[in-house]
């Protein structure tokens, strides 16, 4: 059995004996930073921290962890390290949104070489092993190509970490594409690209665990990847790395010229 599907199963577990058995069922609580969290956090993270060393024994380095453990981590791990989100999009998740997603990534070398991704509300695994391609539910990606010109493009947009307020007042006022969105998962937005529902993405600044998996799975599906001023992506700041994505390589080249051009 390859990593990924041991990964996959892992996941699909974790989902139904951790997470859905509490969706609508629990409490919200704010870390430090403001950010959510809840009781299925806490049991998801601590399911995939027990069982993903039994796939490949490296240690697990997850969201719920203090900042000093996570840089501890990836300090000792190159060689190896599970990299999870055990449920993104938590805001959603606790207000019955459809949009969450556990998220497992293997990362080696700084680079990611496994992606996992499901949303257990809708029954889509998403998944990537490098060189073997990306697929949700076993159906290869993407699952249509991408729009041409860029002006009829739908754009996953958050404009939360954007520093550049030029780049964030020109997405809102002359924007290149024809609509955009903004759902609360990034990990999900990741996939959603990789399939072809979104066909552009940018976001100022995303933490490891929400992009390590969905990345894989984008360059796995063919598409174009980079960071707001850095052309190769896995060499981006590890813990607020930009997004700058698009579904295929032509579309890619459109978008990083518009987005450069209007920082």
């Amino acid at each position: 059995m390859q990593v990924v599907d041991q990964v996959i199963r892992v996941v699909r577990e974790v989902a139904q004996t951790e997470v859905m058995p509490r969706f609508l069922r629990v409490g919200k609580n704010r870390k430090d930073d403001g950010s959510l969290f809840t009781e299925a956090d806490l049991a998801s993270q601590a399911a995939l921290t027990r069982l993903l060393p039994t796939v490949l024994p490296h240690p697990v380095l997850g969201e719920e962890m203090t900042p000093e453990e996570q840089q501890a981590l990836w300090d000792a791990n190159r060689d190896g390290l599970w990299v999870v989100d055990p449920i993104d999009g938590t805001t959603n998740f606790v207000n019955g949104l459809p949009y969450f997603a556990i998220s497992v990534a293997l990362i080696v070398e700084g680079r990611g070489v496994v992606g996992v991704v499901y949303n257990p509300a809708t029954d889509e695994m998403f998944y990537a092993e490098r060189g073997h391609g990306a697929h949700l539910n076993g159906i290869a990606l993407p699952l249509k190509k991408a729009p041409n010109p860029m002006g009829d493009a739908i754009a996953a947009v958050d404009l939360k970490y954007l520093r550049s307020g030029k780049l964030a007042s020109r997405l809102l006022s002359v924007a290149p594409f024809s609509s955009q969105r903004n759902m609360g998962a990034s990990t999900l937005d990741w996939c959603y690209l990789a399939a072809g529902r979104y066909d552009l993405y940018v976001h100022g600044g995303q933490k490891l665990w929400d992009y390590a998996a969905g990345a894989v799975i984008l360059e796995e599906a063919g598409g174009g990847l980079a960071c707001l001023n850095e052309d190769d992506f896995w060499a981006g700041p590890i813990w607020q790395r930009s997004v700058l994505a698009a579904q295929d390589k032509d579309l890619f080249e459109q978008w990083r010229r518009w987005v450069r051009n209007n920082q």
